[in-house]
């Protein structure tokens, strides 16, 4: 099993880390971690400061980013995991949809066509955030058994985000060859 970036820096699982602890533990971290100070070590020890400094480095990338966080914490509770990703109906016809008025876009450029696709993108990412957002406040807070349920708002907000962020990217280049 490898190292719990949250436990390595001796923080709570959280979405909302302290980010200032966050970068406080990083600093710490990278400085005694310093292959520098550890020249004289022997080769064993040399090889595990270099693997605890990337170590630090990695766990300071994904814990510092609001969407790796995610899917790091996702995943260390199997939620990423392919074949266990279900979408409401719902909301994969309003992308299927949203797919479509892109397709016409394709064949047939229209401004603001597409002003409407990314104004409708906005409106449902707006909505997806203001949903998910007690959860992940109140994450930390929350006993054990209640856990999975909220890691579970957050896989399909998550997914959502992810179905959200494809359309976005096809809309930008949809802008950048109009």
């Amino acid at each position: 099993m490898e190292t719990n970036y949250f436990e390595f820096y001796n923080l709570p699982e959280t979405f909302q880390p302290d980010e200032a602890a966050l970068k406080r533990q990083y600093y710490a971290l990278s400085r005694e971690y310093h292959p520098d100070f550890h020249a004289t070590a022997s080769p064993e020890r040399q090889q595990e400061i270099l693997n605890l400094a990337t170590l630090n480095t990695n766990a300071y990338r994904t814990l510092s980013d609001f969407d790796l966080r995610m899917a790091y914490i996702l995943g260390r509770h199997g939620l990423l995991e392919e074949g266990k990703q279900e979408l409401p109906s719902d909301f994969l016809m309003e992308v299927m949809d949203l797919n479509e008025q892109l397709m016409e876009l394709e064949f047939e450029p229209d401004s603001e066509a597409a002003k409407r696709v990314e104004d409708e993108v906005n409106a449902l990412t707006q909505t997806l955030d203001a949903g998910i957002e007690p959860v992940l406040v109140g994450y930390p807070g929350l006993p054990p058994d209640a856990r999975p349920q909220a890691l579970r708002q957050v896989q399909t907000y998550y997914l959502k985000k992810r179905y959200l962020l494809r359309i976005r990217e096809s809309l930008t280049k949809f802008a950048a060859r109009s």
